[in-house]
């Protein structure tokens, strides 16, 4: 897997890339394609949900970075994924797959978790928006904060993580509420971009990922999707740490001010003719 920072960038780059290629008009006008309303307020919450998304897969892995979240709790939860994954992986590898023990890069790293996942995530807030939206902010906010501040928050700070995380959901919960229609498809697509930012973050590892699963490719239902190896990165190697993560926050900040100023907020940017059009 990629580094926390690293999957943490991509998820805002993505959804920042999603908002801007899918949205039309200025301001409170602004609409996506498929006429969803987008305001700032709905940006800056997918945002978060984004960026926290692009850590979710790792829950698989009792040793990653979102395992150490919220303590016990999130441990607790790693731990009950990476066997389920592991389960799943055994019952549905072919002769080809290779006989690995283990539930990580598995059901958590393939398109129809980020998916469903994103579908829960319209479900839930549509369900109960009073309770679900805050609840959902509160969780991936909590993977966003550990994501990005890794190296500063080791395990020993789920209590200073958990305290920072509800301080942001509140923040965010404030501004976002009363819910306009078309806020909690928003919500759910922030989420599968996430997701589907960090598979192509592990591609690009050493492992690739198996995110067509259960297609089978070449006679593997789990074939690790990747580029030549001479395209891959070490995690944790200085291409990601030198390269690949200042490139992503670069083009991320990028993207994320051209998204505002197409919806109207950040409107002295005109003067600029380096951002997308």
């Amino acid at each position: 897997m990629a580094t926390g920072p690293t999957h943490a960038m991509s998820g805002l780059l993505a959804w920042s890339g999603v908002c801007l290629a899918g949205v039309s008009g200025t301001a409170s006008g602004a609409v996506g394609h498929a006429g969803l309303p987008l305001s700032v307020q709905t940006w800056a919450v997918g945002a978060a949900l984004a960026t926290g998304a692009a850590l979710l897969p790792d829950i698989d892995h009792p040793e990653s970075t979102i395992a150490r979240t919220f303590g016990a709790v999130s441990e607790v939860a790693s731990r009950g994924m990476h066997t389920l994954s592991h389960a799943v992986y055994r019952a549905t590898r072919t002769r080809k797959d290779a006989n690995r023990h283990g539930g990580h890069r598995g059901l958590t790293h393939t398109l129809v978790f980020g998916f469903f996942a994103g579908l829960a995530t319209i479900a839930v807030i549509n369900a109960n928006q009073r309770w679900a939206l805050p609840a959902l902010l509160f969780v991936f906010c909590g993977l966003a904060v550990r994501g990005l501040l890794h190296e500063w928050t080791p395990r020993g700070d789920a209590l200073a993580v958990t305290l920072v995380t509800a301080g942001l959901t509140w923040v965010c919960w404030r501004w976002l509420t009363p819910l306009a229609p078309g806020q909690a498809e928003w919500c759910g697509i922030a989420v599968i971009t996430g997701c589907v930012a960090h598979y192509l973050g592990d591609a690009i590892t050493e492992q690739g990922c198996p995110m067509l699963w259960p297609l089978p490719v070449l006679g593997k239902t789990w074939f690790p999707v990747a580029p030549p190896k001479a395209l891959r990165m070490r995690t944790g190697g200085s291409v990601e740490l030198m390269v690949v993560l200042p490139g992503l926050s670069l083009l991320a900040v990028w993207l994320t001010a051209a998204t505002l100023h197409r919806l109207g907020m950040l409107p002295w940017l005109d003067r600029f003719s380096l951002l997308p059009t």
